[in-house]
């Protein structure tokens, strides 16, 4: 048993996230603006009942849940728990209050720092560094649903101000790679999440990488191009995708031409020809690659190619699709107990993303790191770094 060094790493994260709900206001923190967002106070709460369920239920002495109607209200999806409050009313949840989940949390957090004072084991560690980890997700998640939650209000509300200007796009250079037997997956010590492990062999042909992300400007020319309307770019279910949606651009543009806008955190603003193209979902991500006379790279593809110097950025930016559909590495097994739920149940119609975006904790990736979401999800910060077979 040893004094694990959690305690000040637990303090810094929980306030982190309350410091990013701090510019929202109690309505926005209530309002949930479609069933695949969550509004701020449900993950305000649902962060603080991860550890109240997992560790301090487990782990404290003479435990006492702070509300037990709390267990349902905020459990996700973990089915080993309980029952669950449906995932598409959490919006109608007017009560509790703000300020009672607020102080949900601060009783929480009282409770979990006297026992992060005392020796803790391995396994108690583990458990608080996975919480952690869970909470620096929902710190993502909670800017990429508010900024869904302010673009569908007509007063397009900025939650910060705009960002400094980006520098000019530089032009995307094609890294070479031989190929063959290389590992992919978590190896090393410290902290991964269950679907990184095991590390294991896989075979690549020769490819080549983009050494950039696709820009905005790239992506106004295939909509010019009239890319949103040839059939033949597109995957069948994203062609009837595009239909139902009537999409012609990405979620957050307005406009046209050399008009166009993007509604951003720092509200709208003119389209920044140089920046990443953002918020493209994996239907629109592999049309543009066609478009380009390249395609998406595989999961393994980017990894492998992740050490290369000239791939610019990694992390950062967007989180990047690739053709690889989610599912369990060579070995992978689930986590005994509910924990176990928190990966591997979700390995079925979902593509990966790899790196990291500005919405993202800084420090919570690494290049063996598998984000994932449906083909259609396109509200996360999510963009596109082509790969084409090498010649």
């Amino acid at each position: 048993m040893t004094r694990y060094p959690l305690r000040d790493g637990y303090r810094c994260v929980r306030e982190r996230t309350l410091a990013l709900a701090l510019p929202l206001s109690a309505e926005d923190c209530c309002v949930q603006s479609m069933p695949d967002a969550s509004p701020t106070k449900w993950h305000l709460g649902h962060t603080t009942w991860f550890f109240e369920t997992f560790i301090l239920e487990a782990w404290e002495a003479h435990f006492k849940p702070f509300d037990p109607a709390f267990r349902v209200l905020f459990n996700s999806y973990y089915n080993a728990v309980g029952d669950k409050h449906p995932r598409a009313q959490r919006g109608l949840l007017t009560r509790p209050g703000l300020e009672h989940v607020r102080a949900y949390r601060a009783a929480v957090d009282a409770r979990m720092l006297r026992l992060l004072a005392q020796a803790a084991s391995p396994e108690l560690s583990a458990l608080v560094e996975l919480g952690l980890q869970h909470e620096q997700q929902h710190q993502e998640l909670l800017l990429t649903d508010a900024l869904h939650l302010f673009s569908c209000n007509p007063l397009l509300p900025a939650y910060q101000a705009q960002p400094v200007a980006v520098a000019p796009v530089a032009p995307l250079r094609w890294r070479s790679f031989a190929g063959g037997l290389t590992e992919i997956g978590y190896g090393g010590e410290g902290f991964c999440f269950d679907n990184e492990t095991p590390r294991h062999s896989v075979f690549l042909q020769p490819y080549e990488i983009a050494s950039r992300l696709v820009s905005n400007g790239e992506y106004a020319a295939f909509i010019a191009a009239g890319g949103y309307a040839d059939a033949a770019l597109w995957l069948a279910e994203g062609w009837d995708w595009r239909g139902a949606q009537r999409r012609e651009h990405p979620l957050y543009w307005r406009g046209a031409g050399a008009a166009w806008q993007e509604f951003t955190l720092g509200g709208l603003a003119p389209l920044n020809p140089d920046a990443p193209v953002l918020h493209v979902c994996y239907y629109e991500a592999d049309a543009y690659a066609r478009w380009a006379q390249a395609r998406l790279p595989t999961e393994a593809q980017w990894e492998h190619a992740s050490t290369d110097a000239g791939l610019d950025p990694l992390f950062g930016e967007a989180w990047q699709w690739t053709q690889s559909s989610y599912a369990a590495y060579p070995g992978f097994r689930a986590r005994a107990g509910a924990v176990g739920e928190y990966n591997g149940k979700f390995m079925v119609n979902q593509y990966v993303l790899r790196g990291g975006s500005s919405a993202t904790p800084p420090g919570h990736t690494r290049t063996t790191y598998r984000n994932f979401f449906p083909a259609s999800a396109c509200w996360q910060f999510s963009g596109i770094r082509l790969a084409r077979d090498a010649p």
